[in-house]
Order: C-alpha cells, then sequence, then structure tokens
C-alpha cells in the first residue's frame, strides 16, 4: 500500500535501532507493523493471554513492551518520526490508507 502511493521506503532497516519494518530515510520517519499479539495491544482481543504457562507470557508480553519502549525512545532521541500500525488495523484500508498519508505528508 505504502508503495502504491508513492512513497520509497527500506525494509528492516539493520542500521537502526529495532530494525524498523519500513524506513522512510529522506523523510526521517519509521513505521513499524506491531502484532497485536506480541506487542500487547491495549484494548485489542487480539492481544489476550495464554491460558497455560501463564508466568512465562506474562514475562514475554512485559520484555517485549519494554524493549519496544526502549527502541522507540532511542529512535526518538535520535531524531526520527515514529508510527505504530497495529496488526488490527491492517484489515480496514480506506482508514489505514488514510493514516500512512498523513503520517508520510507530514
Amino acid at each position: 500500500m505504502v508503495h502504491s502511493l508513492g512513497y520509497r521506503y527500506r525494509l528492516h532497516n539493520k542500521k537502526l535501532p529495532g530494525k524498523p519494518d519500513l524506513t522512510f530515510m529522506s523523510r526521517k520517519k519509521i513505521i513499524f507493523v506491531h502484532g497485536c499479539f506480541w506487542h500487547r495491544h491495549p484494548d485489542c482481543k487480539k492481544a489476550s493471554m495464554p491460558k497455560t504457562r501463564t508466568d512465562y507470557w506474562k514475562a514475554k508480553f512485559e520484555n517485549n513492551v519494554k524493549r519496544d519502549e526502549h527502541v522507540q525512545n532511542e529512535l526518538k532521541n535520535l531524531g526520527w518520526k515514529i508510527l505504530i500500525v497495529w496488526e488490527c488495523e491492517t484489515h480496514n484500508l480506506i482508514e489505514l490508507k488514510l493514516i500512512l498519508k498523513s503520517f508520510l505528508e507530514k
């Protein structure tokens, strides 16, 4: 979708913290596409807790969220603008297109 809007980007830029999903070098902007389950999208039904080994999963998810916050803070300190696109947001393509255009045009 981003490419069809006319934007060019790099995938999983290893030179940046967190290897962002899409990097727009000339715009100094980054998009992460987060799975709701793994990255704990607040108030999302896809961010459910498994019924077994809950101690393991709780620690795993907490570490994921802490790492996400740390990476985002590092990138912001380097002057990057960040957009998080949640997995559940990818189902409404019309709204997603508006969000992407708004973020990339600023």
